[in-house]
């Protein structure tokens, strides 16, 4: 009885700790900013649009899901069409009659994908 129940306990442990690496998908963010507010998510996703200064600069990503803006405080944003991995922190916008505006994340790093 105690071997299945640490068989159980493992199992359960492992599912938790794979899910927790995956990519959240930016629908579930823009469905609700708030429960993301101030969270590390890491979101995958095609870079629809990009602009860059000298030290700073944002790109827009787009999963299946929706679109959000990562907001990049480093020099070398991701071009337009490259597929990237974002890991940073949620910042939410508004919400207008269960809309929300101006959600984005706050690039921590980024990888582009090949």
């Amino acid at each position: 009885m105690r071997k299945n129940k640490n068989i159980l306990f493992a199992t359960v442990l492992s599912v938790l700790l794979l899910s927790a690496c995956g990519a959240t998908k930016i629908g579930r963010i823009n469905a609700d900013p708030m429960h993301y507010r101030n969270k590390t998510v890491s979101v995958k996703g095609t870079v629809t649009n990009s602009f860059g200064a000298l030290v700073a600069g944002g790109y827009q990503v787009e999963d299946d899901t929706g679109k959000i803006y990562v907001i990049s405080t480093r020099s070398g944003v991701p071009s337009k069409g490259q597929r990237v991995e974002v890991k940073g922190r949620v910042t939410p916008g508004v919400t207008v009659m269960g809309k929300s505006f101006g959600t984005a994340i706050t690039e921590q790093d980024h990888k582009v994908k090949f």
